[in-house]
């Protein structure tokens, strides 16, 4: 059965026409641009993996420097890594393709000073992912398979979009590292796109579900069609945001269900005070950030209000409630 079917590559080319008639493109909306998706990109790819830092953390980390207190140091190098890896995957768009090397020059980056003995360096242990019943290659087979990998990513001429998938898909499911194999996956994906002309694609914290689940039946055997799908969003949702953002439309779409933090405070009857000190220390989360800089919050985020005041009724503190809540959500 050809899986591919199912990714509409007349639309994706629809959209890229559109975006590719706006050129050439603004250079001051397209430096905007591109530091959002900086953030964006940093926040989403280390949120999927664990990471706490809030959006709005992370853009603190990486424009401004700053460290952010309580988080692990982990989680700022992590923060720091994937922005500097990111710029280096940017020095990479005007080759044709890439590298095996290249793969372990960004994945080294993504580890630095979390783990340096593995940067860069194929696995020579068993690994499992946790939770998982998928069974990964064995370590002895994996320069063979990366080599097979290269070799079939440089004779492919599919379309750039399915090259993306594929590649991204491969280095997951050989997964050549000890840790770091996603993000390294999600970077090389957004380096083949790039280098076709599209936009970098965002795989959100909301999707992460449906994305690990989607990855894991094709891996198991299944249908790819729930994997090519989130990519194929991901992708046209980056599209539609350039688009915007080049015909003087706002970036972010600032649908229904996202609400501006005057909006949450008249749904909850909280001050606007509150929920900005709820939100600095982690028990409100951001849901994405206009580059205007209007924090926007899901509608889940009332309900957290409602638990976080009835939970100060029966005298807990905040940081007790933090715990008691699990911390962050999406984290």
């Amino acid at each position: 059965m050809d899986y591919f079917r199912i990714m509409d590559f007349k639309k994706l080319d629809f959209m890229k026409s559109k975006l590719d008639a706006l050129r050439p493109l603004n250079q001051d909306i397209l430096a905007n641009l591109e530091q959002w998706f900086e953030v964006e990109l940093t926040y989403s790819s280390n949120a999927i993996e664990g990471n706490t830092l809030t959006r709005h953390e992370t853009a603190l980390v990486l424009e401004k420097g700053f460290t952010v207190s309580g988080k692990p140091l982990k989680d700022y190098l992590e923060a720091v890594n994937h922005r500097d890896a990111l710029i280096l995957m940017k020095h990479m768009v005007h080759k044709k393709g890439f590298l095996k090397e290249d793969i372990f020059s960004i994945h080294k980056m993504i580890l630095k000073g979390i783990d340096d003995s593995h940067a860069g360096v194929i696995r020579s242990v068993p690994v499992r992912i946790s939770g998982s019943p998928v069974i990964l290659p064995n370590y002895l087979k994996l320069p063979t398979l990366l080599d097979t990998f290269i070799q079939d990513f440089t004779a492919t001429t599919d379309h750039p979009v399915k090259q993306a998938a594929l590649a991204h898909y491969n280095i997951v499911t050989i997964h050549p590292f000890i840790d770091g194999n996603g993000r390294t996956a999600r970077i090389i994906m957004n380096l083949i796109l790039m280098q076709h002309g599209y936009p970098p694609a965002i795989i959100r914290p909301q999707d992460r579900l449906r994305y690990i689940k989607s990855l894991e039946k094709a891996q198991l055997g299944g249908s790819m069609e729930d994997y090519f799908s989130v990519i194929e969003t991901a992708v046209l949702r980056s599209l539609g945001i350039y688009i915007k953002a080049f015909t003087q439309k706002p970036l972010v779409d600032l649908s229904p269900h996202l609400l501006k933090i005057g909006d949450l405070a008249k749904q909850t009857q909280e001050s606007v005070a509150s929920l900005r000190y709820w939100t600095k220390i982690g028990l409100l989360e951001v849901s994405t950030t206009t580059p205007s800089g209007y924090q926007l919050y899901d509608r889940h985020q009332i309900e957290r209000c409602a638990k976080i005041r009835e939970l100060q009724k029966q005298r807990y503190t905040l940081d007790e409630i933090g715990g008691l809540m699990g911390g962050l959500m999406g984290g």
